[in-house]
């Protein structure tokens, strides 16, 4: 049983903060309040910006989960340790989904499952798929993420283009492509959404085993990091219409990884 403590010890200085700024593993020690006000806080740091996006305000975050602004910035002193503290599952989850795929011994069957896990995320939940493509300044290893990213898809469409599953021509640079044309369905209801993303898939994965027409143009200069900018070039979330419905969803795999093996794989 802990001792007691003392009554001449100095009292916690309550400004302090009790999250590393990783907003990652809690400190032990943490309060069984403080700690029910964390797991509230994440929860609704989570809902709010798959709604809203990335870039909803803190005080909504705050609102939602019953906590005060001192108290949210006690546990998470920048929005950056929140996003990565609310979305940590997801991207447990994006590296399941890139090893899976690159673990296929059939290419295009690989690359295929693992887009269709990312426009579903595209589609049904906004915040996580701004934080993982745009990163945040401080957020370190969401970069190290997104760069792990990239180069799975550079090995899983080098294996389709071996296997002639898709173009000779075919480059990572149309998977930016594909997710711009394919962001437009985001603000449709999540059922229609979804419908509507499979459906899109569909035809254009088609398209990219096509042999006619002769060679491809040139690919852009484009990479996943574009794709919300480009999006809405002023940095937020297009505001969605009367009819779209809010909730966000399943967060299945966005477009990341962290520590995805995409070594050369020999044939056979």
């Amino acid at each position: 049983m802990p001792a007691e403590t003392s009554r001449n010890a100095p009292a916690p200085d309550p400004a302090a903060p009790l999250d590393p700024p990783s907003g990652g593993t809690e400190p032990a020690g943490l309060r069984a309040d403080a700690r029910r006000n964390r797991e509230r806080i994440v929860e609704a740091a989570r809902e709010t910006f798959a709604a809203q996006g990335v870039d909803a305000p803190l005080t909504a975050v705050a609102r939602r989960a019953g906590v005060g602004m001192a108290t949210l910035y006690r546990r998470f002193p920048s929005r950056d340790a929140l996003v990565r503290a609310a979305f940590d599952e997801q991207l447990g989850l994006c590296a399941a989904a890139f090893e899976e795929a690159l673990a296929d011994p059939d290419p295009g069957r690989g690359l295929y499952a693992l887009l269709e896990q990312v426009c579903a995320t595209q589609v049904t939940d906004r915040g996580f798929g701004t934080a993982f493509m745009t990163g945040f300044p401080d957020a370190l290893d969401h970069g190290r993420e997104r760069a792990c990213a990239e180069e799975g898809l550079r090995e899983l469409v080098r294996r389709a283009r071996e296997a002639g599953q898709v173009h000779e021509d075919f480059d990572p640079a149309d998977i930016t492509l594909l997710l711009l044309a394919h962001g437009g369905l985001a603000g449709q209801p999540r059922e229609v959404a979804l419908a509507a993303s499979r459906r899109l898939l569909a035809y254009l994965f088609g398209a990219f085993g096509s042999r006619d027409g002769g060679p491809l143009p040139p690919p852009p200069p484009m990479s996943l990091a574009g794709v919300p900018h480009v999006l809405d070039p002023a940095g937020r979330r297009p505001t969605a219409g009367p009819s779209s419905d809010p909730r966000g969803g399943d967060g299945r795999a966005g477009g990341g990884c962290d520590g995805v093996r995409v070594g050369r794989r020999d044939a056979g």
